[in-house]
């Protein structure tokens, strides 16, 4: 099972949910504090953040495992 983090919006908020989980791991009030719990737990577990934007559709990715071939990320 993978141990990616997919931030999503919710109703009253936005939540941390583990790939592949029923339940979100946490909820937060803004986008912002639930990419840096989100990124804390993926550095933690060495995997990937995935963010959702309001729509649902992924908007960006940030890796933080092993990866072989890592990408050229010129926004960090």
């Amino acid at each position: 099972m993978s141990n990616n983090q997919h931030v999503v919006k919710r109703e009253d908020g936005w939540a941390v949910r583990k790939e592949k989980a029923e339940r979100d791991t946490i909820r937060r009030p803004t986008q912002q504090e639930a990419i840096e719990k989100a990124r804390e737990i993926a550095i933690n577990q060495r995997s990937e953040v995935v963010i959702h934007g309001r729509n649902g559709l992924i908007r960006d990715k940030d890796s933080y495992g092993k990866d072989t071939c890592p990408p050229k990320d010129t926004k960090h």
